[in-house]
Protein backbone atom coordinates (compact mmCIF):
# COMPACT_ATOMS: atom_id res chain seq x y z
CA UNK A 1 0.00 0.00 0.00
CA UNK A 2 1.39 3.69 -1.07
CA UNK A 3 -1.47 5.34 1.10
CA UNK A 4 -3.39 4.52 4.37
CA UNK A 5 -0.21 4.04 6.42
CA UNK A 6 -1.70 5.72 9.20
CA UNK A 7 -4.33 2.59 9.18
CA UNK A 8 -2.13 0.12 8.48
CA UNK A 9 -0.22 1.12 11.53
CA UNK A 10 -3.47 0.48 13.53
CA UNK A 11 -4.36 -2.52 12.31
CA UNK A 12 -0.31 -3.97 12.85
CA UNK A 13 -0.81 -2.49 16.31
CA UNK A 14 -3.58 -4.98 17.22
CA UNK A 15 -1.43 -7.95 16.07
CA UNK A 16 1.09 -7.26 18.89
CA UNK A 17 -1.33 -6.78 21.93
CA UNK A 18 -0.88 -9.41 24.53
CA UNK A 19 -5.03 -9.60 24.69
CA UNK A 20 -8.10 -9.97 22.10
CA UNK A 21 -8.80 -7.03 19.95
CA UNK A 22 -12.60 -6.73 18.50
CA UNK A 23 -12.49 -3.65 15.30
CA UNK A 24 -15.12 -2.47 13.69
CA UNK A 25 -14.22 -0.99 9.84
CA UNK A 26 -16.73 1.62 8.40
CA UNK A 27 -16.43 2.99 5.01
CA UNK A 28 -18.54 3.52 1.76
CA UNK A 29 -19.13 0.81 -1.33
CA UNK A 30 -15.79 0.19 -2.55
CA UNK A 31 -13.83 2.19 -0.86
CA UNK A 32 -10.81 -0.79 0.40
CA UNK A 33 -12.32 -1.98 3.37
CA UNK A 34 -11.93 -5.71 2.29
CA UNK A 35 -8.58 -5.15 0.40
CA UNK A 36 -6.88 -3.69 3.67
CA UNK A 37 -7.61 -6.53 6.21
CA UNK A 38 -6.45 -8.58 3.48
CA UNK A 39 -3.36 -6.59 2.78
CA UNK A 40 -2.34 -6.51 6.71
CA UNK A 41 -4.07 -9.95 7.87
CA UNK A 42 -4.21 -11.77 5.34
CA UNK A 43 -1.55 -14.68 6.88
CA UNK A 44 -3.25 -14.72 9.79
CA UNK A 45 -6.96 -15.28 8.76
CA UNK A 46 -8.42 -18.26 10.07
CA UNK A 47 -12.16 -17.71 8.93
CA UNK A 48 -13.58 -15.14 6.54
CA UNK A 49 -17.65 -14.81 6.19
CA UNK A 50 -18.80 -12.73 3.17
CA UNK A 51 -22.75 -11.91 3.94
CA UNK A 52 -24.87 -12.22 0.45
CA UNK A 53 -26.77 -9.77 -1.04
CA UNK A 54 -30.73 -9.81 -0.02
CA UNK A 55 -29.81 -13.60 1.29
CA UNK A 56 -32.46 -16.13 3.14
CA UNK A 57 -30.72 -17.41 6.57
CA UNK A 58 -30.13 -20.73 5.05
CA UNK A 59 -28.12 -19.44 1.80
CA UNK A 60 -26.32 -17.49 4.60
CA UNK A 61 -25.39 -20.95 6.99
CA UNK A 62 -24.69 -22.55 3.96
CA UNK A 63 -22.04 -20.22 2.90
CA UNK A 64 -21.02 -20.20 6.82
CA UNK A 65 -20.33 -23.87 6.29
CA UNK A 66 -18.73 -23.67 3.08
CA UNK A 67 -16.26 -21.08 4.35
CA UNK A 68 -15.50 -23.45 7.66
CA UNK A 69 -15.07 -26.37 5.93
CA UNK A 70 -12.29 -24.75 4.02
CA UNK A 71 -10.47 -23.11 6.83
CA UNK A 72 -10.84 -25.99 9.06
CA UNK A 73 -10.01 -28.42 5.78
CA UNK A 74 -12.81 -30.29 7.36
CA UNK A 75 -15.43 -32.61 4.87
CA UNK A 76 -17.62 -33.39 7.13
CA UNK A 77 -19.59 -30.46 8.42
CA UNK A 78 -23.25 -30.44 8.16
CA UNK A 79 -25.08 -27.13 7.62
CA UNK A 80 -26.47 -26.48 10.91
CA UNK A 81 -29.96 -25.27 11.56
CA UNK A 82 -29.45 -22.21 13.32
CA UNK A 83 -26.69 -19.21 14.06
CA UNK A 84 -26.30 -21.27 17.48
CA UNK A 85 -25.54 -24.71 16.11
CA UNK A 86 -23.20 -22.26 13.32
CA UNK A 87 -21.48 -20.70 16.45
CA UNK A 88 -21.10 -23.79 17.99
CA UNK A 89 -18.77 -25.57 15.02
CA UNK A 90 -17.06 -22.17 14.57
CA UNK A 91 -15.98 -22.19 18.73
CA UNK A 92 -14.95 -25.78 18.14
CA UNK A 93 -12.68 -24.98 15.68
CA UNK A 94 -11.49 -22.25 17.18
CA UNK A 95 -10.19 -24.41 19.99
CA UNK A 96 -8.00 -26.14 17.86
CA UNK A 97 -5.76 -23.38 16.89
CA UNK A 98 -2.38 -22.76 18.32
CA UNK A 99 -2.44 -20.06 21.41
CA UNK A 100 1.42 -18.72 20.15
CA UNK A 101 -0.13 -16.35 17.06
CA UNK A 102 -2.52 -14.10 16.49
CA UNK A 103 -5.82 -14.96 14.63
CA UNK A 104 -8.32 -13.14 12.23
CA UNK A 105 -11.70 -13.92 12.09
CA UNK A 106 -12.94 -11.50 9.41
CA UNK A 107 -16.92 -10.89 9.03
CA UNK A 108 -17.67 -8.80 5.64
CA UNK A 109 -20.72 -7.35 4.84
CA UNK A 110 -21.94 -7.99 8.52
CA UNK A 111 -25.44 -6.19 7.65
CA UNK A 112 -26.04 -8.76 4.61
CA UNK A 113 -25.37 -11.81 7.71
CA UNK A 114 -28.03 -10.29 9.68
CA UNK A 115 -31.08 -11.75 8.42
CA UNK A 116 -34.24 -10.33 9.88
CA UNK A 117 -35.03 -12.78 13.49
CA UNK A 118 -32.24 -14.79 12.90
CA UNK A 119 -29.95 -13.72 16.26
CA UNK A 120 -27.12 -13.56 14.17
CA UNK A 121 -25.54 -10.48 16.61
CA UNK A 122 -26.68 -11.54 19.67
CA UNK A 123 -24.72 -15.03 18.93
CA UNK A 124 -21.58 -12.90 17.83
CA UNK A 125 -21.69 -10.78 21.09
CA UNK A 126 -22.04 -14.27 22.90
CA UNK A 127 -18.85 -15.72 20.90
CA UNK A 128 -17.08 -12.62 22.12
CA UNK A 129 -17.93 -12.41 25.68
CA UNK A 130 -17.89 -16.16 26.21
CA UNK A 131 -14.68 -17.20 24.46
CA UNK A 132 -12.63 -15.06 22.13
CA UNK A 133 -12.42 -11.75 24.58
CA UNK A 134 -10.84 -14.49 26.98
CA UNK A 135 -8.93 -16.12 25.03
CA UNK A 136 -5.81 -12.67 24.47
CA UNK A 137 -5.16 -14.76 20.88
CA UNK A 138 -7.61 -13.52 18.45
CA UNK A 139 -8.74 -10.48 16.26
CA UNK A 140 -12.43 -10.54 15.28
CA UNK A 141 -13.12 -7.71 12.48
CA UNK A 142 -16.28 -7.05 11.37
CA UNK A 143 -16.70 -5.06 8.41
CA UNK A 144 -19.74 -3.34 6.21
CA UNK A 145 -20.43 -0.04 3.98
CA UNK A 146 -23.53 0.56 5.60
CA UNK A 147 -21.95 3.05 8.21
CA UNK A 148 -25.47 4.10 9.84
CA UNK A 149 -26.16 0.37 10.21
CA UNK A 150 -22.70 -0.14 11.84
CA UNK A 151 -22.87 2.87 13.65
CA UNK A 152 -26.42 2.22 15.63
CA UNK A 153 -26.25 -2.01 16.08
CA UNK A 154 -22.69 -2.41 16.65
CA UNK A 155 -20.36 0.97 17.74
CA UNK A 156 -23.57 2.48 19.42
CA UNK A 157 -24.88 -0.89 20.81
CA UNK A 158 -26.94 -1.17 24.48
CA UNK A 159 -26.63 -5.07 24.23
CA UNK A 160 -24.18 -7.49 24.43
CA UNK A 161 -21.69 -5.57 21.87
CA UNK A 162 -22.05 -2.12 24.67
CA UNK A 163 -18.38 -1.17 24.88
CA UNK A 164 -16.74 -4.28 23.59
CA UNK A 165 -15.12 -2.88 20.65
CA UNK A 166 -11.37 -1.97 20.87
CA UNK A 167 -11.05 -0.21 17.92
CA UNK A 168 -13.25 1.94 15.10
CA UNK A 169 -11.93 2.76 11.91
CA UNK A 170 -13.69 4.87 9.79
CA UNK A 171 -12.05 4.35 5.86
CA UNK A 172 -12.37 7.42 3.88
CA UNK A 173 -12.04 7.92 0.27
CA UNK A 174 -8.39 8.96 -0.71
CA UNK A 175 -7.66 12.56 -0.58
CA UNK A 176 -6.57 14.44 -3.50
CA UNK A 177 -3.02 13.68 -3.05
CA UNK A 178 -3.59 10.40 -1.53
CA UNK A 179 -5.31 10.11 -5.36
CA UNK A 180 -1.97 11.47 -6.94
CA UNK A 181 0.60 9.01 -5.43
CA UNK A 182 -1.95 6.18 -6.20
CA UNK A 183 -2.10 7.03 -10.28
CA UNK A 184 1.56 7.65 -10.61
CA UNK A 185 2.28 4.21 -8.30
CA UNK A 186 -0.19 2.64 -11.11
CA UNK A 187 2.65 3.81 -13.45
CA UNK A 188 0.31 6.77 -14.51
CA UNK A 189 1.39 10.34 -14.53
CA UNK A 190 -1.20 13.08 -14.42
CA UNK A 191 -0.99 16.90 -14.58
CA UNK A 192 -2.14 18.12 -11.28
CA UNK A 193 -5.24 19.45 -13.10
CA UNK A 194 -5.80 16.51 -14.71
CA UNK A 195 -5.94 14.89 -10.96
CA UNK A 196 -8.10 17.51 -10.34
CA UNK A 197 -10.67 16.57 -13.43
CA UNK A 198 -10.65 13.20 -12.66
CA UNK A 199 -11.18 13.82 -8.45
CA UNK A 200 -13.97 15.71 -9.73
CA UNK A 201 -15.28 12.87 -11.71
CA UNK A 202 -14.69 10.00 -9.52
CA UNK A 203 -13.76 10.94 -5.98
CA UNK A 204 -11.10 9.30 -4.33
CA UNK A 205 -12.95 5.40 -4.62
CA UNK A 206 -10.03 3.11 -5.36
CA UNK A 207 -12.10 0.77 -7.06
CA UNK A 208 -12.60 3.62 -9.87
CA UNK A 209 -9.54 4.65 -9.74
CA UNK A 210 -7.79 1.39 -10.05
CA UNK A 211 -9.73 1.10 -13.63
CA UNK A 212 -8.31 3.97 -14.72
CA UNK A 213 -5.79 2.82 -17.82
CA UNK A 214 -1.90 3.52 -18.23
CA UNK A 215 -1.57 5.78 -21.61
CA UNK A 216 -5.19 6.58 -21.16
CA UNK A 217 -6.00 10.14 -21.99
CA UNK A 218 -8.47 11.35 -19.39
CA UNK A 219 -11.24 11.97 -22.09
CA UNK A 220 -10.66 8.48 -23.11
CA UNK A 221 -10.77 7.42 -19.87
CA UNK A 222 -13.87 8.62 -18.60
CA UNK A 223 -16.05 8.08 -21.82
CA UNK A 224 -14.71 4.55 -21.33
CA UNK A 225 -15.89 3.79 -17.81
CA UNK A 226 -18.90 6.28 -17.94
CA UNK A 227 -20.63 6.02 -21.04
CA UNK A 228 -19.46 2.44 -22.82
CA UNK A 229 -21.98 -0.43 -22.44
CA UNK A 230 -19.85 -2.53 -20.37
CA UNK A 231 -18.04 1.07 -18.24
CA UNK A 232 -17.91 0.18 -14.23
CA UNK A 233 -19.35 3.63 -13.72
CA UNK A 234 -22.13 3.54 -16.31
CA UNK A 235 -24.21 0.80 -13.71
CA UNK A 236 -22.57 1.40 -10.80
CA UNK A 237 -25.07 3.67 -9.35
CA UNK A 238 -27.76 1.45 -9.71
CA UNK A 239 -26.58 -0.59 -6.56
CA UNK A 240 -24.85 2.05 -4.69
CA UNK A 241 -27.52 2.74 -2.60
CA UNK A 242 -29.35 -0.44 -2.82
CA UNK A 243 -26.58 -2.33 -1.49
CA UNK A 244 -25.98 0.43 1.68
CA UNK A 245 -29.85 0.42 2.72
CA UNK A 246 -32.63 -2.25 2.99
CA UNK A 247 -35.31 0.74 1.50
CA UNK A 248 -33.23 3.09 -0.29
CA UNK A 249 -36.38 5.04 -2.36
CA UNK A 250 -35.88 8.15 0.24
CA UNK A 251 -32.32 8.30 -0.26
CA UNK A 252 -32.43 8.04 -3.50
CA UNK A 253 -34.93 10.57 -4.05
CA UNK A 254 -32.77 13.48 -1.76
CA UNK A 255 -29.62 12.19 -3.23
CA UNK A 256 -31.16 13.37 -6.65
CA UNK A 257 -32.50 16.43 -5.32
CA UNK A 258 -29.24 17.64 -3.83
CA UNK A 259 -27.27 16.39 -6.99
CA UNK A 260 -28.84 18.49 -9.31
CA UNK A 261 -29.30 21.52 -7.32
CA UNK A 262 -26.22 24.46 -8.15
CA UNK A 263 -25.05 24.34 -4.60
CA UNK A 264 -26.34 23.16 -1.00
CA UNK A 265 -29.87 23.69 0.21
CA UNK A 266 -31.58 23.46 3.44
CA UNK A 267 -33.85 21.21 5.13
CA UNK A 268 -36.98 22.48 3.48
CA UNK A 269 -35.47 23.18 0.27
CA UNK A 270 -34.81 19.55 0.22
CA UNK A 271 -37.99 17.97 1.47
CA UNK A 272 -40.08 20.81 -1.32
CA UNK A 273 -38.06 19.56 -3.95
CA UNK A 274 -38.04 15.90 -3.17
CA UNK A 275 -41.83 15.50 -1.98
CA UNK A 276 -40.14 13.07 0.80
CA UNK A 277 -42.24 13.38 3.45
CA UNK A 278 -41.12 15.18 6.36
CA UNK A 279 -40.59 13.76 9.83
CA UNK A 280 -39.07 10.11 10.28
CA UNK A 281 -39.05 9.16 6.35
CA UNK A 282 -36.93 12.50 6.22
CA UNK A 283 -35.00 11.97 9.45
CA UNK A 284 -33.81 8.23 8.81
CA UNK A 285 -32.72 8.82 5.20
CA UNK A 286 -31.16 12.21 5.71
CA UNK A 287 -28.99 10.70 8.92
CA UNK A 288 -28.24 7.43 7.02
CA UNK A 289 -26.73 9.61 4.54
CA UNK A 290 -24.86 11.91 6.59
CA UNK A 291 -23.68 8.69 8.68
CA UNK A 292 -22.01 7.01 5.45
CA UNK A 293 -20.59 10.34 4.44
CA UNK A 294 -22.45 11.21 0.87
CA UNK A 295 -23.96 13.89 2.86
CA UNK A 296 -22.41 16.72 4.95
CA UNK A 297 -23.86 19.41 6.94
CA UNK A 298 -22.82 23.09 6.53
CA UNK A 299 -23.42 25.63 9.26
CA UNK A 300 -24.82 29.24 8.18
CA UNK A 301 -22.07 31.53 9.74
CA UNK A 302 -23.50 33.01 13.04
CA UNK A 303 -26.35 30.65 13.85
CA UNK A 304 -25.70 27.10 14.06
CA UNK A 305 -29.07 25.87 14.92
CA UNK A 306 -31.54 26.84 11.95
CA UNK A 307 -30.75 27.51 8.52
CA UNK A 308 -27.88 24.59 8.06
CA UNK A 309 -27.16 24.04 4.25
CA UNK A 310 -26.43 20.02 3.10
CA UNK A 311 -24.32 19.45 0.43
CA UNK A 312 -24.13 16.49 -1.56
CA UNK A 313 -20.59 14.76 -1.02
CA UNK A 314 -20.30 11.83 -3.25
CA UNK A 315 -18.22 13.33 -6.63
CA UNK A 316 -19.32 10.09 -7.98
CA UNK A 317 -23.00 10.62 -7.53
CA UNK A 318 -23.55 14.23 -8.48
CA UNK A 319 -21.24 13.31 -11.69
CA UNK A 320 -23.91 10.30 -12.33
CA UNK A 321 -26.74 12.47 -12.36
CA UNK A 322 -25.87 15.14 -14.33
CA UNK A 323 -24.02 13.36 -17.29
CA UNK A 324 -24.49 9.54 -17.05
CA UNK A 325 -27.81 9.13 -16.27
CA UNK A 326 -29.46 11.33 -19.09
CA UNK A 327 -26.93 9.94 -21.53
CA UNK A 328 -27.68 6.09 -21.22
CA UNK A 329 -27.70 5.65 -25.34
CA UNK A 330 -23.77 5.65 -25.82
CA UNK A 331 -22.39 7.59 -28.82
CA UNK A 332 -18.81 7.67 -29.94
CA UNK A 333 -17.35 10.65 -28.59
CA UNK A 334 -20.07 11.56 -26.30
CA UNK A 335 -17.66 12.62 -23.65
CA UNK A 336 -15.80 15.19 -25.24
CA UNK A 337 -19.44 16.70 -26.83
CA UNK A 338 -20.75 17.09 -23.14
CA UNK A 339 -17.00 18.64 -21.80
CA UNK A 340 -17.69 21.42 -24.38
CA UNK A 341 -21.32 22.09 -23.03
CA UNK A 342 -22.18 24.99 -20.94
CA UNK A 343 -23.92 22.16 -18.33
CA UNK A 344 -20.26 21.19 -17.98
CA UNK A 345 -18.87 24.76 -17.53
CA UNK A 346 -21.71 24.96 -14.38
CA UNK A 347 -20.83 21.51 -13.25
CA UNK A 348 -17.09 21.98 -13.30
CA UNK A 349 -17.65 25.11 -10.59
CA UNK A 350 -19.98 22.65 -7.60
CA UNK A 351 -17.44 19.91 -8.46
CA UNK A 352 -14.54 22.73 -7.51
CA UNK A 353 -16.59 23.71 -4.80
CA UNK A 354 -17.02 20.27 -3.05
CA UNK A 355 -13.42 19.39 -3.81
CA UNK A 356 -12.37 22.26 -1.68
CA UNK A 357 -14.82 21.45 1.24
CA UNK A 358 -13.69 17.95 0.83
CA UNK A 359 -9.97 19.24 1.72
CA UNK A 360 -10.24 21.92 4.17
CA UNK A 361 -7.30 20.97 6.10
CA UNK A 362 -5.05 20.39 2.88
CA UNK A 363 -6.24 24.70 2.81
CA UNK A 364 -5.99 25.27 6.32
CA UNK A 365 -1.95 24.07 5.76
CA UNK A 366 -1.53 26.68 3.02
CA UNK A 367 -3.28 29.40 4.72
CA UNK A 368 -0.34 28.59 7.93
CA UNK A 369 -3.38 27.71 10.17
CA UNK A 370 -3.35 24.50 10.65
CA UNK A 371 -3.03 24.82 14.77
CA UNK A 372 -5.39 27.32 14.81
CA UNK A 373 -8.90 25.99 15.49
CA UNK A 374 -11.22 26.91 12.99
CA UNK A 375 -15.04 26.43 12.36
CA UNK A 376 -16.57 26.10 8.39
CA UNK A 377 -19.54 27.72 7.40
CA UNK A 378 -21.77 29.78 4.24
CA UNK A 379 -23.64 31.94 4.19
CA UNK A 380 -26.78 33.15 1.92
CA UNK A 381 -28.14 36.89 2.72
CA UNK A 382 -31.45 36.75 0.31
CA UNK A 383 -32.16 39.91 -1.24
CA UNK A 384 -35.11 42.31 0.14
CA UNK A 385 -36.95 46.28 -1.06
CA UNK A 386 -33.68 47.65 1.51
CA UNK A 387 -30.53 45.90 -0.09
CA UNK A 388 -29.16 43.38 -1.99
CA UNK A 389 -28.08 40.03 -0.94
CA UNK A 390 -25.19 38.50 -1.19
CA UNK A 391 -24.07 34.65 -0.61
CA UNK A 392 -20.36 33.64 0.57
CA UNK A 393 -20.12 29.66 0.06
CA UNK A 394 -16.98 29.44 2.35
CA UNK A 395 -16.38 31.12 5.55
CA UNK A 396 -12.80 30.10 7.98
CA UNK A 397 -14.09 31.50 11.28
CA UNK A 398 -10.94 31.11 13.23
CA UNK A 399 -10.11 31.42 16.92
CA UNK A 400 -7.45 34.07 16.31
CA UNK A 401 -9.43 36.82 15.67
CA UNK A 402 -9.63 36.52 11.68
CA UNK A 403 -11.80 35.47 9.33
CA UNK A 404 -11.30 34.26 6.08
CA UNK A 405 -14.21 34.55 3.36
CA UNK A 406 -13.12 32.49 0.35
CA UNK A 407 -14.25 32.73 -3.37
CA UNK A 408 -13.64 29.61 -5.23
CA UNK A 409 -12.89 29.71 -9.02
CA UNK A 410 -12.71 26.78 -10.89
CA UNK A 411 -11.44 28.49 -14.51
CA UNK A 412 -9.37 26.85 -17.50
CA UNK A 413 -6.61 29.47 -17.06
CA UNK A 414 -4.75 31.93 -14.30
CA UNK A 415 -7.90 34.12 -13.46
CA UNK A 416 -7.75 37.74 -13.82
CA UNK A 417 -9.58 40.35 -12.23
CA UNK A 418 -10.71 43.09 -13.76
CA UNK A 419 -12.47 46.44 -11.88
CA UNK A 420 -16.02 44.99 -12.02
CA UNK A 421 -15.76 41.72 -10.24
CA UNK A 422 -12.64 43.88 -8.25
CA UNK A 423 -15.68 45.88 -6.86
CA UNK A 424 -17.61 42.72 -6.34
CA UNK A 425 -15.41 41.56 -3.99
CA UNK A 426 -15.28 44.70 -1.99
CA UNK A 427 -18.36 45.11 -1.77
CA UNK A 428 -19.13 41.59 -0.35
CA UNK A 429 -16.41 42.09 2.14
CA UNK A 430 -18.21 45.47 3.94
CA UNK A 431 -21.99 43.56 3.18
CA UNK A 432 -20.17 40.35 5.42
CA UNK A 433 -18.92 42.74 7.92
CA UNK A 434 -22.42 45.11 7.97
CA UNK A 435 -24.53 41.93 8.04
CA UNK A 436 -22.74 40.12 10.85
CA UNK A 437 -21.40 42.77 12.83
CA UNK A 438 -18.21 40.90 13.15
CA UNK A 439 -15.37 42.78 14.90
CA UNK A 440 -12.74 40.06 14.32
CA UNK A 441 -10.24 40.98 10.93
CA UNK A 442 -11.50 39.83 7.17
CA UNK A 443 -9.67 38.59 5.15
CA UNK A 444 -10.66 38.30 0.96
CA UNK A 445 -9.37 35.25 -0.04
CA UNK A 446 -9.84 33.34 -3.55
CA UNK A 447 -9.24 29.79 -4.34
CA UNK A 448 -8.79 28.69 -7.46
CA UNK A 449 -7.13 25.92 -9.61
CA UNK A 450 -4.74 27.78 -11.79
CA UNK A 451 -3.73 30.57 -9.97
CA UNK A 452 -4.57 34.32 -10.09
CA UNK A 453 -2.50 37.34 -12.79
CA UNK A 454 -1.33 39.32 -9.97
CA UNK A 455 -2.83 43.11 -10.94
CA UNK A 456 -3.67 46.79 -9.55
CA UNK A 457 -7.47 45.16 -9.13
CA UNK A 458 -6.10 41.64 -6.88
CA UNK A 459 -3.55 43.81 -5.06
CA UNK A 460 -6.29 46.18 -3.96
CA UNK A 461 -8.91 43.75 -2.97
CA UNK A 462 -7.00 40.07 -2.60
CA UNK A 463 -5.43 39.59 1.07
CA UNK A 464 -4.52 35.71 0.13
CA UNK A 465 -4.95 33.45 -3.30
CA UNK A 466 -4.61 29.76 -3.15
CA UNK A 467 -3.71 28.03 -6.04
CA UNK A 468 -5.51 24.50 -5.63
CA UNK A 469 -2.66 23.20 -8.67
CA UNK A 470 0.42 23.94 -6.64
CA UNK A 471 -0.79 22.33 -3.29
CA UNK A 472 -0.57 19.19 -4.85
Amino acid sequence: MIVREGVIQRLKEHLKSKKSEFIAITGRRRVGKTYIIYTVYESHLCFRLTGIQNGTLNEQLVNFTQKLMLYSQSTLITTPKNWQEAFILLKNYLMTLSKKKKHVLFIDELPWVNTVKSSFLQLLAHLWNDFLSKEGNFILVVCGSSTSWITKKIIQDKGGLHNRLTDVIRLKPFTIQETKAFLHHKGIHMTNQQVIETYMIMGGIPYYLNDIRRGESIAIAVERMCFMDDGILKSEYDNLYKALYDNPQNHEIIVNTLAMSKSGLTRHEIISKSKVQAGGPYQRAMEDLMSSGFVTEEVTFGNKKKGSIYRLNDEYSIFYHRFIKPNKKYIPGIWLQISASQTYKIWTGYAFENLIYNHINTIKTALGITSVFTEISVLHVPSSKEKDGFQIDLIIDRKDATINICELKYYNAPFELDKKYAETLRNRKQKFITHTGTRKQVFTTIITNFGIIENSWSLEVVDKSLCFNDLL
